[in-house]
């Protein structure tokens, strides 16, 4: 009879700690991120009144009789998948479609979240504003190299920082020449160069049909800085390029590579830089000629980023060029489900979770990093509301067997009456 008492009081225990979990579920629905948890049971050790034996003299064998002496909470597992992902339009929003956490840091450890809701400090740091962690990964060099290897580091965007200006050096071009264009046609164009110091300066390249299959080329600019003085002829080496009268392809040079010099009261430093025109045909069809890529720029200063799926960051130049300037990093564990929940959306490695695997986005089973989004909770409102209802049944049933019980003890008592 006591058994039966001390079992359903078990069983109340364990199923409001079942609705404790399942109202914490429920509370965090809308938050960002957040993973739900899962209650399991498993009973207590029973009492043996009799034990097993085996079959022996013509007699079968009989089972063990054990009476259980109530149930425990067996663990509250965390449900790692993945949450639906929720657009806010926001450029320093991250959300990880896949397995991963971002690195944030408060200078002495290491924390790792899916909360991407992140934000610019006033100290140009990349921090999560309602915590101020500072989200980890790696920064570019000068010239946008990127060290994985490297310690990681506070990412930064450092909106206003300058870069200097790059003289041009080449420039990659794609066209065509009208195959069936007589001798003498011109082809214009106006290309910009940068010097030294990024001043731009127009260059007129002009395209002259002078046989077949033949295209003369001849460069001008203005060399003094004066727009009303005559432009000065410039000449390319080599001055010519011809084509596969077959196939339409370019023959000469072999490479495509013309080169431009430029000298001039206009100009910083002498300039000289090479026109790819390896991508340029000759095919019956009108002429075009299109300016692909150049290397060179102004002076400029950083006033947005963007941020791949591969968590590498470019920041865009008011000059118009791009550049990395960083890398986010993304955290794996073996066991995800052994990470510590320490508050603040936020989770720290365990034993049993395994050592974080630092790595960039989109690799080794770390998924992409999608920006303007963020990953919302995967409870499953249907399924908690009917845990609760579950949760509720269990506790009243076992209330039931104390009051079951309570009465059987009432009758034992009154047997004397």
């Amino acid at each position: 009879m006591m058994r039966a008492l001390f079992s359903a009081i078990s069983g109340m225990r364990n199923h409001m700690s079942y609705m404790d979990v399942i109202g914490n579920n429920i509370a965090n629905v809308n938050t960002t991120a957040y993973k739900s948890s899962r209650v399991t049971f498993q009973d207590i050790l029973g009492q043996t009144v009799r034990g097993a034996s085996s079959p022996q003299n013509g007699r079968g064998g009989t089972n063990p009789a054990q009476i259980g002496l109530g149930m425990n909470l067996g663990g509250i597992d965390t449900i790692m998948g993945q949450g639906s992902l929720q657009s806010t339009g926001k450029l320093t929003d991250f959300a990880v479609q896949g397995e991963g956490f971002f690195v944030v840091s408060d200078g002495q450890r290491n924390f790792y979240t899916r909360d991407g809701a992140f934000d610019i400090g006033v100290d140009g740091g990349l921090v999560n504003p309602n915590t101020g962690l500072r989200v980890m990964g790696w920064a570019a060099n000068s010239v946008g190299g990127i060290d994985t290897d490297a310690p990681m580091t506070a990412l930064e965007i450092p909106f206003g920082t300058r870069i200097s200006a790059q003289p041009t050096s080449s420039m990659l071009f794609a066209g065509n020449l009208d195959a069936g264009a007589a001798v003498g046609t011109a082809v214009n164009t106006t290309i910009t160069a940068y010097d030294t110091l990024g001043n731009a300066h127009s260059v007129a390249v002009t395209y002259t049909k002078t046989a077949a299959n033949t295209w003369g080329i001849a460069a001008a600019h203005d060399a003094d800085g004066d727009p009303l003085t005559v432009n000065v002829a410039v000449v390319p080496a080599p001055a010519a390029i011809t084509f596969d009268a077959t196939t339409g392809a370019l023959l000469t040079p072999a490479g495509g590579l013309i080169s431009i010099p430029l000298t001039g009261a206009a100009y910083a430093s002498p300039l000289t830089f090479d026109m790819d025109m390896s991508k340029f045909t000759q095919f019956a069809g009108q002429s075009q000629v299109n300016l692909q890529n150049q290397d060179g720029f102004p002076a400029g200063a950083l006033v947005s980023f963007a941020v791949g799926s591969s968590g590498e960051i470019a920041g865009i130049y008011s000059n118009g060029s791009n550049r990395v300037i960083g890398q986010l990093a993304l955290a794996s564990f073996v066991n995800p489900g052994g990470l510590q929940r320490v508050g603040q959306n936020n989770w720290t490695s365990t034993s049993n979770s395994g050592a974080p695997i630092v790595g960039t986005p989109n690799t080794n089973g770390r998924g992409a990093v999608g920006t303007g989004t963020l990953e919302t909770s995967n409870v499953d409102l249907a399924g908690q509301f009917t845990s609760v209802i579950i949760a509720q049944r269990g506790f009243q049933s076992s209330s039931r067997v104390i009051t079951a019980s309570d009465q059987m003890l009432q009758d034992l008592v009154n047997i004397i009456r």
